[in-house]
């Protein structure tokens, strides 16, 4: 039976593009094809069933053989990746997988190879997930959360895209379910937040719950003496008015947030108010958090503040009994989390929630609740919010028609609410993309490099993923710093006041506060989607992303720990990985030729930022790079451009940079029809360029400035000074 372009079901095998991917197919299993303005080859599979329930689980045929990549959930609030080759390799709790259409290695860009795409989704009041048995056969399983729930139609329960770019097939396949499902919008149609752009502190790690008012200014004034100021700032827990019942049990470790606590008030505790003293509140705004954020914004020059809230109020919820919290009608519910989550890793905190109960703001309530803390949070000169612990809605369905209904009307609510109240869509969700304890667990570097890298084929399909705060000084900070250069993500530290590696951050952060960000969410190369770079002992992990006019590439050694299924925990499985060797290419890069000029052909530079070299890569050609445990490079990647009088060249940006590409912003070659390039530069420092052949001078603005060249390294060197005013945009023209 033929349900689509390039899918097929017969004799009993699921076959993607003329290769079959599933064996064994029940009868039961339903493939419709996908309707819309046809952007991927791809299907939906269901079941027929008559079976009831508010948890099922259902066959749709083995998988044996073929290399998959699949993320899961390891713990409520945490994600991760997986490798394997046949069904019993799939975790449960898995939100994704992608399948190498053919057996044995097709890591080669060039090669014929095929994948699919399996994508489980929403279905009316049901969530799907995917897992593997001893069977080695695919399950669905389909959950309600309500034991009142228990009807399904089963027709759409997990989207199949194939094609011969993974990336491009992840992509398509995320927006064919935008627009079947049409209850959210893939990342290229959301507004980005303008904290993206910018250098930022958070309080969590500095202070934990402990932060108060002169902690804040504190770190502020500790960072802004090394000569990287802050442009945001995130006050994380601590700020808000909380208690606990009088029959609650305390729960706190590492001296992180009692999640025995329920919200009191809408409004910021003694701790941020001027003169504050414990157990008084000051009812004048004027005295409160407005007085506080005004202040930080004239004294340190600060663009946007950021306040921590859970997605309930606070871990335990709101309080009910208390008159401030009455008209939100919260009652205590107690979260029961799905079997397949509590197969994976047990969690303290969703044991003290469940022994406390959760004060829960009614579903038909939680506008006005997220609206009027907003509604205060703005009149204070709050710019955004970062929502913690959306996963524990999942385990309150019971009694609200059921997990997804249940989350729908929060989302729904949270999101109308920051669109009200914060325009820049200021909102940071807060866990699912990164890993549990990082610094508190020494296993968890190059766990949280790897987890994230690979999280984002997923998750940058939805938002621009967070890579989380980091400590400038750290035996790890640069491995986490060029990381986050990569990501194209939000830059910011949690550093205690006066611990910082001001030469670190120099790499990541201009004087003016502003990052160099690359283009799009940072994620693994080809020929490591199918190899575990944590855990196998033999694979480097390798990200890329895109400038406008270049690439990056960075290397990684994340082997040694990982998350152990035996265990159920972040293990560390080897105290000395070894020394591994990969390569660098080009075409590592997915989509560098979108960025070349028309007519490339194929020629690149490789700048390596450690190593400060330059090397010229033919077509299809490669740079051998070696890596010792918990080493990393940054490599930028620049198409070369031959000019008419024979000369090659390609800018490298400000080399002293992680992101040394990220610093251009346009670039003209044969400027007004001579031999000359003109580029377009945001920064100071050192500015570097390949070129085959000394250039006759150099003009920044309107002035003739010196240059090095090195004709043994290829590379044209300058100093840009640092400009007066902010994101200023140099003009460099390069003469032949």
């Amino acid at each position: 039976m033929t349900v689509g372009a390039g899918i097929n079901v017969a004799d009993g095998n699921l076959v993607v593009l003329g290769k079959p991917v599933l064996t064994n197919v029940p009868g039961n299993v339903v493939v419709t094809p996908a309707s819309g303005d046809g952007l991927i080859d791809g299907a939906f599979i269901g079941i027929r069933s008559d079976q009831t329930g508010s948890r099922r689980v259902f066959p749709v045929g083995k998988l044996e053989g073929l290399r998959f990549i699949c993320l899961f959930r390891f713990k409520l609030w945490w994600m991760t990746q997986r490798m394997g080759a046949f069904g019993q390799d799939i975790p449960f709790e898995t939100q994704f997988m992608l399948v190498e259409c053919s057996d044995g290695s097709s890591d080669d860009q060039d090669s014929d190879a095929s994948y699919a795409v399996f994508l489980p989704i929403l279905e009316g009041n049901f969530r799907t997930v995917l897992q593997g048995n001893e069977q080695n056969q695919l399950e669905i399983c389909l959950e309600s959360g309500d034991p009142a729930v228990e009807e399904f139609e089963g027709s759409h329960l997990v989207f199949l895209g194939a094609g011969s770019d993974p990336f491009d097939i992840i992509t398509n396949a995320v927006k064919t379910v935008e627009q079947h499902l049409q209850t959210f919008s893939h990342r290229e149609r959301k507004k980005m937040p303008d904290i993206l752009n910018w250098f930022g502190w958070c309080t969590w790690d500095a202070f934990y719950t402990d932060v108060t008012a002169d902690g804040v200014r504190e770190g502020l004034r500790s960072l802004e003496k090394g000569g990287i100021p802050p442009k945001f700032v995130i006050i994380d827990d601590g700020w808000q008015s909380v208690g606990k019942d009088p029959f609650s049990v305390d729960c706190k470790a590492d001296n992180t947030a009692n999640f025995a606590n329920r919200l009191t008030d809408i409004k910021e505790n003694h701790k941020f108010q001027k003169d504050g003293k414990e157990g008084e509140r000051v009812e004048d705004p004027s005295m409160g958090l407005s007085h506080f954020v005004s202040e930080l914004k004239d004294n340190h020059s600060l663009k946007y503040v950021y306040v921590w809230h859970a997605i309930t109020g606070y871990w335990g919820g709101v309080r009910p009994g208390v008159s401030e919290m009455g008209h939100y009608d919260p009652k205590l519910a107690y979260p029961v989390a799905s079997p397949g989550v509590d197969s994976n890793e047990p969690c303290d905190a969703l044991k003290s929630i469940a022994q406390n109960g959760l004060g829960l703001v009614h579903p038909e309530k939680v506008f006005n609740f997220y609206n009027e803390l907003h509604s205060y949070l703005a009149s204070a000169g709050i710019d955004g919010v970062k929502v913690d612990v959306q996963n524990i809605l999942e385990t309150l369905g019971a009694g609200h028609g059921g997990r997804v209904q249940l989350t729908r009307k929060y989302h729904q609510a949270l999101e109308a609410s920051v669109s009200r109240n914060f325009p820049d869509n200021g909102i940071i969700y807060c866990m699912s993309h990164n890993t549990d304890g990082l610094y508190r667990d020494p296993a968890s570097h190059t766990i949280h490099i790897a987890s994230v890298a690979y999280n984002t084929l997923f998750l940058g399909e939805f938002m621009q993923p967070d890579w989380d705060m980091f400590h400038s000084l750290h035996p790890m900070a640069e491995y986490h710093g060029a990381a986050r250069a990569v990501g194209g993500c939000a830059i910011y530290v949690s550093d205690k006041p006066g611990q910082h590696d001001f030469d670190l951050l120099k790499k990541l952060v201009l004087p003016d506060g502003s990052i160099l960000r690359a283009k799009l969410p940072g994620r693994p190369s080809r020929d490591c989607l199918f190899s575990d770079p944590a855990r196998d002992g033999k694979t480097l992990l390798k990200m890329w992303n895109l400038n406008e006019f270049t690439g990056i590439v960075g290397v990684f050694n994340c082997q040694g720990a990982g998350w152990c299924k035996v265990g159920k925990t972040n293990l560390i499985h080897n105290e000395e990985p070894g020394t591994l060797t990969g390569v660098v290419r080009a075409n590592d890069v997915n989509y560098l030729p979108k960025v070349a000029r028309d007519g490339w052909n194929g020629d690149a530079i490789i700048y390596s930022h450690l190593a400060g070299e330059v090397v010229y890569l033919p077509k299809n050609s490669s740079l051998p790079v070696t890596l010792n445990a918990k080493q990393f490079e940054v490599f930028t990647i620049v198409p070369v451009q031959k000019l008419t009088n024979g000369v090659t060249f390609a800018p490298i940006g400000l080399v002293k940079m992680f992101n040394s590409g990220g610093a251009i912003k346009d670039l003209k070659y044969e400027a007004d029809k001579t031999a000359t390039v003109e580029i377009t530069v945001r920064g100071c420092g050192t500015f570097g360029a390949y070129s085959s052949n000394q250039p006759k001078r150099v003009v920044v603005g309107s002035k003739e400035v010196a240059f090095e060249y090195s004709e043994h390294k290829w590379l044209m060197t300058l100093e840009l000074r640092v400009p007066e005013n902010e994101a200023y945009r140099w003009i460099v023209r390069v003469a032949f």
